[in-house]
């Protein structure tokens, strides 16, 4: 048998998905383990999880419970399609007895009779099973029973020794439903992780994992975005970019039109940012389809995330402007998601552009940053949540493509709800205008840091034919404004434009 305190680098799987990489590789063996939360939060879920990979990899597991009955852990089970075959499960829990006024204690206190008794049927079950996983559920039923801190401390501080000699990796459940919080077991044991819930004023809640402490690990710090779904806690690794850093050439990327190409210097460089800015309606979800149109053509992988217009309105319409973005879909070339902002958390829409990434896409649009400001529950984070995002596609060499919607139509009133334009690298900005009767759009470059561009005004247009980018608006002043005055020579008529 392995010495008591000996020291383990072996990592145990836990079988939840995302968390062995916050936890950068797993439990460390023989080693004790607390996980704290409110009930609701999933810690019988994840336990279930850590106990099943287990099973799965030949080892012997037990889960004893000091609330729940073995009838409502297979019942947990059961729903998320989970079989409860190679868990042993030790139930020990008051029965119906304990109502009886004869059964009840009259000279010694209950604590100092149960303590004991739940004490020895919990070594008991170890010494019978000889389990390598082990969870316990839960911390606040011996609290209760110990009474006094001094107590407490000591009983767990007994069982992390009895278990660690006997090769157990163990789990303890606490959830907080003791008379007192107590942060003596955060001190006893190894590693602490703490499930956390929170309301929304709309919309689903929102799930939060986070390592408070693991002795010699290098974890992945922070709050990690989780759901509960069928089949278990599902973690949503925090996106860290100094993690993922690389240094490659960068090709300049076609839009797939000259007039568009000469008007950025070329194209869009690879691992560059550009943000499409511009009052509703002025084609800027057209445009970025443009892009992601020209990768699929030349054969590259693509992902669109929608946040507001609906998947099947964005195909139909790119499909009039000529793009087969369907066609793309079929042949593996293009991922189009769309996005519920009031069921997303930051974190799981991270993952998900990780996801496409890693799958190799090159270009990837987000329309629109105002939906995607929806999904992150404060804005206070908004910018530091889309930097890291930015910063990652950035340095695995993907042509990222947003969309930022400006409030109003005209003049200088409009404003934009998220201001990103210092974390883009390229500004494309489009604008309506009024000129002979007519409501018309000008597309602009006002900032590009991967190569020079035109510093010119140019007519934009989209049609039955697709996207058009026209001559250059050198008779007009103050387009951006929207009511631009004519300076073209007097004696004709503004030239049709």
């Amino acid at each position: 048998m392995e010495e008591q305190n000996s020291l383990s680098t072996d990592f145990l799987p836990t079988g939840v998905p995302g968390l062995d990489v916050v936890l950068t590789g797993g439990l460390t063996k023989d080693r004790l383990y607390l996980v704290e939360g409110e009930p609701g939060t999933g810690k019988t879920t994840l336990a279930l999880q850590f106990l099943n990979e287990g099973v799965r990899r030949g080892e012997t597991t037990l889960y004893i419970t000091l609330a729940e009955t073995a009838v409502e852990l297979r019942s947990v089970a059961q729903s998320h399609g989970w079989s409860m075959d190679g868990i042993h499960i030790e139930e020990i829990i008051p029965d119906e007895k304990a109502l009886d006024p004869d059964q009840q204690y009259t000279i010694f206190h209950p604590s100092e009779i149960e303590l004991g008794n739940t004490t020895q049927r919990i070594l008991g079950a170890i010494d019978r099973y000889h389990p390598s996983r082990v969870v316990l559920d839960s911390l606040s039923e011996l609290q209760l029973l110990a009474e006094s801190p001094l107590r407490y401390r000591r009983q767990v501080l007994a069982l992390k020794q009895y278990m660690s000699s006997r090769n157990c990796t163990t789990i303890f459940l606490d959830d907080r439903t003791a008379l007192s919080t107590d942060l003596q077991v955060r001190s006893v044991a190894h590693g602490v992780m703490t499930l956390e819930l929170a309301d929304q004023a709309y919309g689903a809640e929102r799930r939060r994992l986070r390592v408070v402490k693991y002795r010699g690990v290098a974890f992945r710090g922070g709050a990690h975005d989780y759901k509960i779904i069928k089949g278990g806690l599902y973690i949503y690794p925090r996106l860290v970019a100094a993690a993922t850093r690389e240094s490659a050439s960068r090709r300049q990327l076609s839009s797939g039109l000259a007039s568009l190409d000469a008007l950025l210097g070329g194209g869009l460089e690879e691992g560059m940012s550009t943000l499409l800015s511009g009052p509703s309606g002025t084609g800027k979800s057209s445009l970025a389809a443009q892009f992601v149109h020209a990768a699929t053509e030349r054969g590259e992988r693509c992902a669109m995330f929608l946040f507001e217009e609906a998947r099947n309105n964005m195909l139909n319409r790119c499909t009039n402007l000529g793009f087969n973005l369907h066609g793309a879909i079929d042949k593996g070339l293009l991922s189009v998601q769309q996005i519920d902002p009031a069921e997303l958390s930051p974190g799981e829409f991270a993952s998900a552009v990780v996801r496409e990434v890693e799958h190799g896409a090159r270009v990837v649009v987000i329309d629109s940053l105002n939906g995607y400001m929806n999904a992150v529950p404060d804005e206070r984070f908004l910018i530091i949540h889309l930097h890291e995002l930015l910063t990652y596609l950035g340095q695995r060499g993907v042509v990222s493509v947003l969309v930022g919607v400006q409030s109003g139509v005209m003049g200088p009133g409009m404003t934009s709800a998220v201001d990103a334009s210092y974390l883009a690298d390229n500004i494309i900005m489009l604008r309506y205008f009024e000129a002979e009767g007519e409501v018309r759009q000008a597309i602009s470059v006002f900032k590009k840091r991967g190569s020079t561009h035109e510093r010119t005004l140019r007519r934009f247009e989209i049609s039955a034919t697709g996207l058009r980018v026209g001559p250059v608006l050198k008779d007009f002043h103050g387009v951006l404004t929207g009511v631009p005055t004519y300076h073209g020579p007097a004696a004709i008529q503004p030239p049709a434009l």
